[in-house]
Formats: C-alpha cells, structure tokens, sequence
C-alpha cells in the first residue's frame, strides 16, 4: 500500500534501504530490507503479526525518519528487490547433517555419491511464477534479490523453483525442485540434467550451475583441491534420492563435511570501532558471550540482538571465546534458537599445550 526506497552514499559505502507498508492477516504489517546496493538485501519486519493501520503508518513513519536522520536520501528507487513478508510460503530447503573422518571416507567410496562444492554465501530457493521473480530463504520467507539476479531470472524459460547459494551477485544452482511442476519425487541424477538444460538454454551470466563430481578417484582429487583452494567444504548428496525438505535427525541423503569452522551467533554489544560482542545460547536459553569480532568496513554495524555468522579456528574449552573469528555477515535466516553452544568446536587440552 505505501512504500519507500532510501539511499546513502559516502566514499566508502553506497547503501539502499526500502520500507514497506502492506496488508497482512486481516491488519497492516511495516517490511523492510536493506544492504549494499547490488548485493542481496537483508529483510526483516517491524511488526511480529498485523497490526491497525494507524499504527502500522506510526511505525512506518518512525522507521523513515530514523535512517533519514543517520543520513539516508529518499529516492534512487531499489529496482529488482523484493522485501521480506512476514508469512511463511511454506517452501523449505533439504539441509545436511555434517559427517566424520570416518564417514567421510565411506561417502568417498560409495559410488551412489557425488560430490559438489560447499559455498560460503547465503542459502536461497529461487522461484518464477506467472513471471514474478522471489527469493526464499531457509526458514520459508521471502526475502530480497539482487537486479541482477531477477533480470536472469525472468530470462530462464517456464514456471521453477531453484535450490542454491547466493554468493555476492552471483546465484549459484544445485538443485531443482520444479519446472513446470514438481520434480522433488524425481531422483537428483534426473533433477540435475533437467537443471543443466534449464540454465544453459538461457546461457545467463549470473546464474551458474554447481559442478558434481562422481567416482571415488575424481571425488578425492577434488576434495584436495577444495583444501588446497581454503574452500568451506564438500557436500554429499544421494544420486538415487529424492528432495524431502528439512533436516532428518540422523543420517539422510545429503551430507556435508567443512574444512573450516564456522557458527551462527547473537550480537551481545556494541563495542566502538567497529567491533561487537558475540555469544551463544546453552539448554537453558541463557546467552553465554564467545568473545568479540569486528566488522568489515563493507559491512553495517549489526544491532544488539542481531545474528550474524562467523568464522573461527577453534573454541577454548573452559572460556567458549573463539579464536580469530572472522565476521561472514549477517543472518536473517535463521533463529535465535539455532545459535547454540553445540555449534562450537573446541581444541583439546593437548593440543592448547603444544601451541
């Protein structure tokens, strides 16, 4: 019903941000997103459930007026993005459960394997329908695009639903769940090739196809190249199986295995000079802090309360503080209940010895 499109540039940044107010659930809800103009936007809402619309235009008008006052111009309109809704569409992605040495090596072994690259960017469904072009993130939201990717988007032929990893502009597919209905009961060998002629048909420049792998040899050779290459990791993944969404509570037909830690976890503080506070919740939902991690120029602050995801070494075993976390961005995907101390990794004592 009401919309805003807001810009602030400086000669380090050159940032987008829009607000929306719409009809939800019998009342209004005010949506936004925002980020670096070009990159995919993060989204989020002002308002948990639907709200009067007196009092959605209060809230609207507030937010306006904040980011107006840090600076924000109205104008440059934010063309090819879609801002996040606060319902679910009830489409949600197959995630991996994570494997050992040893299970690895049988996953290497199995011929029914292939192997794909893990990509360190944000995970993302992509669907066409009757030509309108959405983002979806892990948690089933809608959630905001790149021009660029919309635009390649509207040049692959037919009504689909893509899996893949947004990388900077760059939308990278592994999976294809429909093309003129649904393929999920079909085996991913099938989904794959019918994936592969979708894309190249169009030949799009900013929507690629992840590259598989099979046998046992050519599975290794690649492995050691990704470590080589400092890649986040390798994924497994049934050729025989088909698309069930969700996380199964053990085994599965889709694995991963990471070269590199990472963790999902809660701005605790503000600290000045681009640092913040991180910390991790326990079983009794109790955050316990993990240390600090300062953000990339490139990067806006995150707020108290925000998720955001990190790279590290290791953990310390008594304090949980992580060594050299290295801040990814943020995430607008996942829950407050997902940062939790399980994630961590911990050098043993041995091992802190000999360093």
């Amino acid at each position: 019903m009401k919309s805003v499109s807001l810009s602030y540039r400086d000669d380090r940044s050159d940032k987008v941000y829009r607000v929306e107010l719409v009809e939800s659930g019998g009342g209004f809800v005010v949506n936004f997103a925002y980020g670096r103009r070009g990159s995919a936007l993060t989204s989020g809402t002002k308002t948990s459930h639907p709200v009067a619309f007196h009092v959605a235009q209060t809230i609207f008008d507030r937010l306006v007026a904040e980011k107006m006052a840090k600076g924000y111009r109205e104008g440059d309109a934010v063309e090819g993005h879609t801002v996040a809704s606060s319902e679910s569409t009830g489409i949600l992605p197959q995630l991996l459960n994570p494997v050992t040495d040893q299970e690895l090596e049988t996953l290497l072994e199995a011929p029914e394997f292939l192997v794909q690259e893990k990509l360190d960017g944000k995970r993302l469904l992509l669907r066409k329908e009757n030509g309108k072009v959405t983002g979806i993130n892990r948690r089933g939201i809608e959630c905001g695009l790149p021009e660029n990717i919309v635009l390649d988007a509207q040049a692959l032929h037919g009504d689909w639903l893509l899996d893949g990893e947004l990388v900077g502009k760059v939308y990278h597919a592994f999976d294809l769940l429909e093309l003129d209905g649904s393929y999920r009961r079909h085996p991913l060998r099938e989904r794959l090739v019918v994936l592969l002629n979708l894309i190249a048909g169009a030949q799009v420049p900013w929507i690629r196809l992840v590259a598989s792998y099979t046998g046992e040899a050519v599975k290794r050779r690649f492995m050691e190249r990704s470590r080589e290459d400092n890649l986040e990791g390798i994924v497994f993944k049934n050729m025989q199986a088909p698309y069930i969404p969700g996380r199964p509570n053990s085994g599965g037909a889709q694995f991963k295995f990471k070269f590199v830690e990472t963790a999902s976890v809660v701005v605790t503080a503000l600290n000045g000079k681009r640092s913040v506070g991180i910390g991790v919740i326990d079983s009794d939902s109790l955050v316990l802090p993990c240390g600090n991690v300062t953000i990339p120029v490139d990067h806006e602050i995150p707020g108290i309360g925000d998720i955001v995801e990190v790279r590290y070494l290791y953990a310390f075993p008594e304090s949980k503080a992580l060594f050299q976390p290295v801040y990814l961005g943020l995430r607008d995907d996942i829950e407050l209940k997902d940062c939790r101390i399980e994630q961590l990794k911990y050098k043993r004592a041995e091992e802190l010895q000999a360093a």
